[in-house]
């Protein structure tokens, strides 16, 4: 983000709303107005401009004259206060200059008017101030003759009400880009975090567990040894299906009902594997079945189950699996009755920063990305609570809003 000084007036305030301060002040004053840039430039549409200067600007020359003495007016006065100033063609013309982090970044101007001065003939030297112009001189003197006279008094004032609106010009910019400013963070930070998560769940998703596909296969040949295949067959057709799940994109919603599938299917080769060591349950409400979560939230659950709480029992263990309505709010369970860890564990994982692994697991990872998600798509009061007793088991409970 660059400092307010290194942008122009335009990209600091808006410039309707510019334009909307300078119609309503000289709708207000009947003073002519106009806000320019560093350059004298008007940046702005001209506000109640008098006939006798739109006429004079008709001229390149007058232009280009009139333009420089805007310039000037803005950048005489070094004590940043409203200047009172002759034009080029005799006028008497009002300056607050616009200063934002002590550079000049423009100016509102305002005036056209006479100032009324006793033995002081401002016709006379506003013919002398344009004598070189090849203008119509009666026209002139008629246009010249409507410029309002305006008291030192009404001037003073007006120079102290655009110095008033310059500030608040500057406010507003500032405000404006600090809002900005703002939006830009907040979003960076969204897109940063977005960013690690879907890294957090590609590396999730890589880590289909080695350990489980070389025990898996193993299982497989042996199947195919002793046996004419039909139970190969659907140990196949499972690991396929749980393959082709883990492998497609993990940051979508998917039906509670095709993320149980999964996890049958993944219990199916569990089983398998342990024979009758592990027993497992599924009871889900049939209400809650068509109800959409994040997918891969309920298999990191329980391999985490399998891998670090029944395998290590010699008589294996339980999981029981149960999804219901509590209120408003949609529960599952997955519930194990395997070693237990303890509750410092349970904390020291929720705090890590860092991914935690054993043997090759996605512990923490499975467990934080479980966690992380349910309250990226639902919101900090939800997500996931584990308790457990060592030698007694695991509960862990994942809360989400009842759609």
């Amino acid at each position: 983000m660059q400092d307010l000084c290194q942008l122009s007036l335009d990209q600091i305030v808006n410039i309707n709303i510019l334009q909307e301060i300078q119609d309503k002040f000289s709708e207000a004053t009947g003073l002519a107005a106009v806000i320019v840039d560093v350059g004298g430039n008007p940046i702005t549409r001209p506000s109640n401009f008098t006939k006798f200067c739109t006429y004079i600007r008709t001229y390149p020359e007058g232009y280009a004259r009139c333009v420089a003495c805007d310039d000037r007016g803005g950048r005489m006065n070094r004590e940043k206060k409203p200047t009172v100033y002759p034009c080029h063609a005799g006028l008497t013309d009002l300056a607050a200059p616009i200063i934002v982090q002590d550079q000049y970044i423009g100016a509102f101007l305002a005036g056209q008017v006479i100032l009324a001065q006793d033995d002081y003939d401002v016709k006379a030297e506003m013919f002398r101030c344009l004598a070189d112009f090849q203008m119509d001189k009666e026209l002139l003197s008629e246009l010249f003759d409507v410029v309002e006279v305006v008291p030192e008094k009404r001037i003073t004032a007006a120079a102290d009400l655009i110095y008033i609106m310059s500030n608040y010009i500057v406010e507003i910019g500032a405000s404006n880009l600090a809002q900005k400013k703002l939006v830009q963070e907040v979003k960076a930070k969204a897109d940063l975090e977005a960013s690690l998560r879907a890294s957090e769940l590609k590396a999730l998703q890589a880590q289909v567990n080695p350990h489980f596909l070389f025990n898996t296969l193993n299982t497989i040949a042996r199947l195919a040894l002793l046996e004419g295949a039909s139970r190969t067959q659907e140990v196949v057709y499972a690991l396929s299906d749980l393959l082709r799940d883990n492998l497609r994109d993990i940051d979508v919603l998917r039906t509670l009902e095709e993320e149980i599938k999964s996890v049958k299917d993944y219990l199916m080769i569990q089983k398998m594997r342990f024979g009758d060591r592990i027993q497992s349950y599924i009871d889900i409400d049939p209400q809650i079945m068509t109800t959409v979560i994040p997918a891969l939230t309920l298999q990191p659950l329980i391999e985490n189950a399998i891998i670090h709480g029944l395998e290590k029992k010699v008589n294996g263990g339980t999981i029981h699996v149960r999804g219901y309505y509590e209120g408003d709010t949609i529960i599952i369970s997955v519930i194990d009755t395997g070693v237990g860890v303890s509750m410092e564990r349970i904390r020291s994982i929720f705090r890590a920063e860092k991914q935690l692994k054993t043997h090759g697991e996605t512990t923490g990872l499975g467990i934080i990305n479980v966690h992380k998600r349910i309250q990226h798509y639902y919101g900090s009061e939800y997500g996931l609570q584990i308790e457990s007793k060592i030698g007694e088991g695991t509960s862990n409970y994942i809360r989400f809003p009842r759609c």
